[in-house]
């Protein structure tokens, strides 16, 4: 600590702060209008001045030392920044202060006693709202720098300038143009950073409100990617005026993304389903919720009696609460008496369960988040967090920036290999060869922990035996990765001192999917860089859903109780059939692409579908919609009438996430809460609801009736969640699982004094390389990988309901140059592509980011027919399907 005296007052504040920090400290305030805490200080509009030792110093940026005496009180510093701040409104117009505007400035301005005086005149054409979330008023710019900064240093998009001279000198986009046509991702970091409101957003935010009471502030989590950002939802009138990315949010810090921020509109939306909908001969029709239910107990009680409990299943939601989803597996498990109830993992990291669990005995990350600015080194794989997870993007950048080394390993040039060590490119579907092909480096040139290994893992003899078939000029081979690289590579992650390790859909969607985890995993626990031991961040799935880990951690899975307890496990039933009171069956139940499989053989008579959209995301979405026009009864709650719900002989208005209560687990573990910050359409209820309405209609009563008694259930049928509570979440923030006692901190970091499998040890896996289940060939030349892009999220069933329409309008493919010239494809024309398995119409776009004999495309845009396109090859351990993989032809315009 610094101790010292700021107008007399003795303080103490930490090594490394500012004088204004030492200000603060004592309870003065003064005005900072190019300064804002989350940026680096600039000093450039000098109306913080204080006399620092008899110097007039910006306390923003001169550094706190031991024994300075600073004061802030003398007339004369006040004069100063006064006359400052007085300087800075003289260039503005008389809209700068208007009555009622309530920015940083406006603010400053009144504190001061300052007005306009002498005002710069009124003028027009200096506005840009092109961007449907941010307008720039450039009369109102002060230069201060704080977008700009924010936009590079938090953000990591430097999409804005400063340009112009002196007096003239205002922000800008970048490129020059329309800010539209920016590289701007609507993130909204410059309209919280802004001082003056040059830069805001439609409706009320932090940088500009009204004059009226302020509106109420609901905090609550994102319930789009698994990040988990905490937000502030500002609410006026059972409507959302704004969304807020929270200060003190334990993941976003105060950070967000154009989906969490700005993406509600579909709230709104005309489209929103107003009643329930029966099929009535062949069309489906609006009726009464009681019509509706006495419809589903019904159909569910016909398909018990045509073909027994397991004639019945269930697809959870990795979109809905852990609650809901803890009565949706407990509804299947206890009212119709069957283990088949899955979530959308299956499709995305089931393997990340499946892998990590083998490797380190759970089914989750193994280190906080929190931890990212202790690592030195990050290896990313197979992931676009730039664009899928963007606040994870901008803190790995942040770092990179700040000198941790970074190897990024994908087949494109995503995000972070712009700014990326080393950029490895592996052909889709050799990932376990090049991770065979990393470990044999770090083992030969000795760059592993003898002692971790000695201690706390198993395996090593059959993993070196294997890895010695993996030199880096094979591995260059298998992959396309040079030799060199492959080598660089693992020399840079095995002489860091914190290596870390995270990992997206890009390991996990193969047909050998959990060996790429158990292959990835193997680097950390080769380096000893994994259970606390002081080396390294240990191993972290980025989750694509908001609950996709919460949706699994419930036990919405075949062959999972809440907590992981194996349906097979004596003692695991054993305990929930004594909170539950039913006898459970021990066979497991049908996975998602089982289900449809039993669909279309006939076997399976009633599927209920809870915020899922199969029809646009699974693959071989033809087969898809097959299974559901085969199955008697398809039930499908739903926002709007997505395309799997047309399928569907009853289709269920829901509430969406800014309309319930409960809980989400996000990627690494942490249990938020999730507050209901608008009333849902009348019509609309919960899933929560939804399924209590449902289980009271076949005469049972499955307890539990708010969502906090829920979770409180929960805990007694899985320790690990025992200390977990809405009473403790609201007072805390956020806890991490495993977490068994209310008295115990939650394990934010795993492993510290054992592993949780069986031996105690971490596993190593000698996992040979497998190919994919497809390889192009003459009639299929090219490989598709699909994914996501930044404005726009799963089948856009939310984002296309909005503004973000106007960022991205459709989906299109990316091809490289040399693909193009050769097909006879020019930049923006319609193409067909074609796979062993179906047919797409996209828009060509040429793109230097892939490698020639590659395509990426997205699936936001159903309509598109993408998931027509993909395979039914599955992970062997999984059946995660293989979506990063398959053949196809591209020939211009339509078929």
């Amino acid at each position: 600590m610094t101790r010292l005296r700021v107008d007399g007052v003795p303080v103490d504040v930490c090594e490394g702060a500012s004088l204004l920090d030492a200000v603060r400290a004592v309870g003065t305030e003064l005005p900072t209008l190019c300064h804002d805490d989350r940026l680096r200080p600039a000093g450039s509009c000098r109306t913080c001045l204080v006399r620092a030792d008899g110097r007039v110093t910006a306390a923003c940026v001169t550094p706190a030392a031991p024994g300075t005496n600073v004061t802030t009180a003398q007339q004369d510093l006040r004069d100063l920044r006064r006359d400052a701040v007085e300087l800075i409104v003289s260039a503005l117009p008389p809209r700068a202060l208007t009555a009622g505007r309530r920015s940083e400035l406006a603010e400053t301005c009144r504190t001061l006693g300052i007005t306009l005086g002498k005002a710069a005149p009124e003028t027009s054409g200096n506005r840009d709202d092109s961007h449907p979330y941010i307008e720039l008023d450039r009369d109102l710019c002060i230069a201060c720098g704080r977008c700009v900064r924010m936009c590079d240093d938090v953000q990591g998009t430097f999409a804005l300038t400063l340009t112009g001279r002196g007096a003239d000198t205002v922000v800008a986009p970048g490129t020059g143009g329309p800010w539209a046509q920016s590289d701007c991702v609507a993130c909204g970091g410059c309209v919280d950073t802004c001082p003056t409101g040059a830069i805001t957003h439609p409706g009320p935010g932090r940088g500009i409100t009204t004059a009226q009471p302020q509106p109420e502030q609901v905090r609550t989590t994102c319930g789009y990617c698994g990040v988990g950002c905490a937000l502030d939802v500002v609410v006026s009138g059972n409507q959302v005026s704004a969304v807020l990315p929270a200060l003190d949010g334990p993941v976003n810090q105060g950070h967000a993304c154009v989906k969490g921020r700005f993406s509600h509109g579909y709230l709104t939306s005309a489209e929103r389903l107003a009643h329930p909908l029966v099929r009535k001969n062949g069309n489906l029709e609006p009726v009464g919720w009681e019509e509706a239910l006495a419809r589903v107990a019904d159909g569910l009680r016909g398909a018990v009696a045509a073909g027994g409990p397991d004639a019945v299943a269930a697809i959870s939601s990795a979109r809905a609460t852990n609650e809901e989803n803890y009565l949706v597996q407990k509804f299947l498990r206890t009212v119709v008496g069957t283990n088949n109830v899955d979530n959308c993992s299956r499709l995305c990291h089931a393997p990340s369960a499946a892998g990590l669990s083998a490797a380190f005995g759970r089914a989750g990350g193994t280190d906080s988040f929190d931890d990212v600015e202790k690592a030195d080194c990050f290896l990313v794989v197979g992931a676009n967090p730039v664009e899928a997870h963007p606040v994870v993007g901008a803190r790995l950048l942040q770092q990179a920036l700040r000198g941790a080394s970074l190897i990024v390993a994908d087949p494109r040039r995503v995000g972070l290999a712009h700014q990326a060590d080393i950029h490895l490119r592996p052909r889709p579907g050799t990932n376990v060869a090049l991770f065979n092909g990393l470990a044999h480096v770090l083992v030969a040139e000795g760059m592993t922990d003898p002692d971790f290994l000695r201690d706390r893992a198993a395996g090593l003899d059959e993993l070196v035996e294997l890895l010695a078939q993996y030199p880096p000029a094979r591995t260059a081979e298998l992959t396309g990765v040079p030799a060199e690289d492959v080598t660089a590579a693992a020399r840079l992650y095995g002489r860091a001192r914190r290596p870390a390790i995270l990992y997206g859909l890009g390991v996990t969607e193969h047909l050998h999917g959990t060996d790429g985890v158990r292959t990835l995993a193997n680097l950390a626990i080769l380096r000893g860089a994994v259970g606390d031991t002081g080396r390294g961040h240990g191993v972290t799935p980025l989750r694509g859903q908001n609950n996709v880990q919460g949706a699994s951690d419930m036990g919405a899975l075949p062959d999972m109780l809440p907590g992981y307890g194996r349906i097979t496990d004596p003692d695991a039933r054993a305990r929930a059939e004594a909170v539950w009171g039913r006898t459970l069956p021990a066979r497991p139940g049908l996975r998602i692409p089982e289900m449809f499989d039993a669909a279309r053989r006939g076997s399976l008579r009633a599927l209920w579908i809870i915020g899922e959209d199969v029809c646009a995301t699974d693959p071989n979405s033809h087969q898809v919609a097959d299974a559901l026009d085969a199955c008697p009864l398809v039930v499908v709650n739903e926002l709007f009438l997505s395309e799997t719900a047309r399928h569907a002989d009853v289709v269920l208005p829901v509430a969406s996430w800014l309309e319930k209560d409960g809980t989400f687990v996000n990627f690494d573990r942490r249990f938020q809460r999730v507050r209901t910050a608008v009333r849902p359409p009348a019509a609309a209820r919960t899933d929560f609801d939804i399924t209590h309405a449902v289980a009271a209609a076949m005469g049972a009563d499955l307890g539990c009736p708010t969502p906090a008694e829920t979770l409180a259930e929960c805990g007694r049928v899985a320790p690990v969640f025992a200390g977990i509570s809405h009473e403790r979440l609201d007072r805390e923030g956020a806890v991490a699982w495993p977490c068994p006692a209310p008295d115990l901190p939650g394990e934010a970091t795993l492993y510290t004094d054992a592993f949780s499998t069986l031996d105690g040890r971490a596993q190593l896996s000698a996992a040979p390389y497998l190919p994919p289940g497809e390889a192009p060939d003459a009639a299929y030349p090219l490989l598709l990988v699909t994914g996501r892009r930044w404005a726009h999220y799963n089948s856009g069933s939310m984002t296309r309901r909005g503004g973000n329409l106007h960022l991205e309008a459709g989906d299109h493919i990316d091809l490289h140059p040399l693909d193009a010239t050769r097909l006879g494809v020019d930049d923006g024309t319609e193409v067909t592509v074609e796979s062993r398995h179906g047919t797409a119409r996209l828009v060509a776009r040429l793109s230097e980011e892939l490698s020639p004999g590659q395509v990426f495309c997205a699936f936001h845009f159903p309509e598109s027919g993408v998931n027509a396109l993909t395979s039914d090859h599955a992970d062997t351990v999984t059946d995660c399907p293989e979506y990063k993989v398959t053949a196809v032809r591209l020939t211009p315009g339509a078929v």
